[in-house]
């Protein structure tokens, strides 16, 4: 067990270290990808497991008036069925998972800590390390436990410490065997829905609903963390800002040698004409705040699904003859470049892909896709930009949020009734890279 685990947590630390000269040559010609880079496909706890009855996001759906298509339910059941996922993984080749613990689960109320629920995802993380999957671990991805929502969420001048302390558990739980630690997940994301444009009818159903959630909770503010009104961002910001800080200063104090970071939702920023002081402006809005307290973490999580062409005025709309995923979005296989390489460039650090995909019920988009971005971030590696790792979203079809099962990401299928995994032509497609760590 012990050199296994050395041998997950060295390879990704000595990754991050590599100097561009050496990360070029070992990508040369025939298209190899670093030594020791991690192949991962990632899932997020409430859009995997089910019945995470102690959670904000479970409350919401299961209120009216709701902005969600439909409850979460049983989910693909993983978990009772994460054994199952990770021999997915492990099937299609590849060396590393990404999945997230359930805040909600470990303190269903506030103080009540359960040590079972910390033993369940402990023996995930061994469950990994058993099958040869780096466990790469989200300590918060959008969702939080109920009294946390009810008592202002991350409006709360408590909610930074109390956060700590969830990943104190964590760490000390599962730290020692963890491959990276990420503290949240997508931390601006509201700000990119409130600039790309959900519909003005959408918000008003969000304010609705946290008015009503408020009410059921005993009045006060109730604040989730991925259905967020325009005006409550700047405090939500701030917020998460300072729970990173905190967070991050909580896993270090348990494991001083476990890599951290944070997930960013990144779009390829481009400029059209005349666009390059729109591009420049949307890019500080929104990520600056972010990049710039990551310059002092250990590696940068990048999440991307499409680009975003800028014009003096605003967004562009993308052509009309291209294939396009969940919500429109453009299908365009540099953007995973684009972002990775002005993510590094912004941050300096090693970054680490930890979503990137297609919601489409079309596989074969999906299988496109993945060669033919992977070439463009190989590129990117051959310039020398340190890239750690590729996680692809998703493992699983699953829960997504506000559209409910409808939007299809995953490599696998996933049977409601039955919760029978059914992998797709584009695993095999990621598979075959991943076993040659090449194109």
């Amino acid at each position: 067990m012990f050199s296994r685990r050395f041998m997950i947590i060295s390879s990704g630390v000595a990754a991050m270290a590599l100097p561009a000269a050496r990360l070029a040559a070992q990508v040369g010609a025939a298209r190899t990808f670093p030594t020791g880079f991690l192949w991962g496909a990632s899932t997020a706890g409430h859009q995997v497991e089910g019945n995470d009855t102690a959670s904000d996001t479970w409350f919401l759906e299961n209120i009216s008036p709701t902005v969600f298509m439909e409850p979460a339910g049983d989910a693909a059941n993983s978990f009772e069925l994460w054994e199952r996922d990770l021999d997915l993984a492990a099937g299609m080749g590849l060396n590393a998972y990404r999945f997230s613990v359930e805040w909600s689960r470990v303190e269903p109320a506030r103080g009540l800590v359960s040590q079972a629920m910390l033993d369940h995802y402990a023996r995930i993380v061994d469950g990994c390390q058993a099958r040869g999957l780096a466990p790469i671990v989200t300590f918060n991805h959008f969702t939080n436990p109920r009294w946390f929502a009810a008592m202002g969420g991350w409006h709360d001048a408590d909610a930074p410490q109390l956060f700590a302390d969830q990943c104190t558990r964590v760490a000390r739980a599962m730290g020692d065997r963890i491959s990276h630690a990420i503290t949240f997940n997508e931390p601006q994301l509201p700000k990119i829905l409130q600039t790309i444009g959900l519909p003005a009818e959408i918000h008003d159903l969000e304010r609705a609903m946290l008015a009503r959630a408020a009410e059921l909770s005993g009045g006060g503010k109730f604040v989730a963390t991925n259905v967020v009104p325009t005006e409550d961002i700047p405090a939500l910001e701030a917020g998460l800002l300072r729970g990173h800080a905190a967070a991050k200063a909580a896993i270090k104090a348990e494991r001083p040698e476990l890599p951290v970071g944070v997930s960013l939702a990144m779009l390829d920023d481009q400029a059209g004409t005349g666009g390059e002081g729109m591009r420049d402006r949307m890019r500080e809005t929104l990520y600056g705040a972010w990049l710039r307290v990551a310059r002092d973490d250990d590696f940068l999580g990048v999440q991307n699904y499409e680009r975003a062409v800028w014009g003096p005025q605003g967004k562009l709309p993308p052509p009309a003859d291209v294939n396009r995923g969940h919500l429109g979005a453009e299908v365009y296989p540099a953007s995973l470049a684009g972002a990775v390489r002005y993510a590094h460039e912004a941050s300096g650090l090693p970054i680490l892909v930890t979503e990137h995909g297609v919601g489409s019920e079309d596989d074969s988009v999906r299988a496109g896709l993945i060669p033919a971005a992977l070439g463009h971030l190989h590129g990117v590696i051959a310039d020398g930009v340190p890239v750690v790792g590729y996680c692809h979203w998703s493992l699983l079809d699953n829960f997504e949020w506000i559209f409910g099962y409808g939007p299809k990401f995953g490599l696998a299928s996933v049977e409601r009734d039955t919760f029978v995994r059914t992998p797709k032509p584009s695993s095999v497609v990621y598979e075959a890279i991943a076993r040659r760590n090449a194109l």
